[in-house]
């Protein structure tokens, strides 16, 4: 006598896996270069060109401010001229300015503090976003939600490599930048303290130079920060 073999469920079909997003290129972009050149001017063919001066010193990240006039311009035009560098937005201070800036072709956007709708709006995006934190709690609420990425703003006043050094141990894996008033002198001291990258700003784009449109002396200033740099590998 045959015995009907026993009806087995069907398995349930399990919910395809989602492969992680892959981070932004400009991630690694500025993880390589160790330097980002920030750059703020009084009108936009300075800017132009004084980024065009640094671009022709080494530079291959900048960041240009966002309350700079015309900066979304002067984005389109270094994205055009310069498609394999890196360029983007900083100071970007709420979720209207990053979609503009987003728009004009920045890579990346920089903020001194956190803005979470800015990074919310970005998630799995290709557009990297990079918070500004500056204690140890900043820190963890910003990883928790996500960033890739964190600035550590203002780190000088806060006792500069010293401070970089005692913010970084605890969280060995997140990339930290470094910024505010940090030389060129200084970026092997805080490569040494656990920075992944600095912000150069005067360090490059220095006042009396931007003022006086010498874009010869900040094509040297950047090949003197981006040699720095190379020399600082940790």
């Amino acid at each position: 006598m045959l015995v009907a073999a026993a009806q087995l469920p069907l398995p349930a079909s399990q919910p395809r896996r989602r492969d992680p997003p892959h981070p932004p290129k400009a991630l690694a972009a500025i993880l390589r270069s160790r330097v980002i050149a920030c750059l703020r001017a009084q009108d936009a063919e300075t800017a132009r060109q004084a980024a065009h001066a640094a671009v022709r010193g080494g530079v291959s990240v900048i960041e240009i401010v966002m309350s700079t006039p015309g900066v979304l311009e002067v984005v389109e035009d270094l994205r055009r001229s310069y498609p394999s560098l890196t360029f983007g937005v900083g100071t970007v201070l709420n979720a209207d300015d990053a979609k503009k800036a987003i728009t004009a072709g920045a890579q990346f956007l920089m903020s001194p503090d956190t803005v979470m709708e800015i990074l919310r709006d970005l998630e799995e995006s290709e557009v990297l976003y990079i918070l500004g934190v500056l204690t140890p709690t900043e820190v963890i609420s910003a990883r928790d939600a996500g960033a890739e990425l964190v600035k550590v703003y203002p780190v000088s006043v806060m006792g500069g490599e010293m401070y970089m050094s005692a913010l970084k141990k605890p969280f060995p894996l997140l990339p930290m930048v470094a910024s505010q008033g940090i030389t060129t002198g200084s970026i092997k001291s805080y490569m040494e303290a656990g920075a992944s990258a600095v912000v150069l700003s005067d360090a490059i784009f220095n006042n009396e130079l931007i003022r006086e449109r010498n874009f010869i002396g900040i094509s040297a200033l950047a090949n003197q920060a981006t040699l720095h740099a190379s020399q600082s590998g940790r």
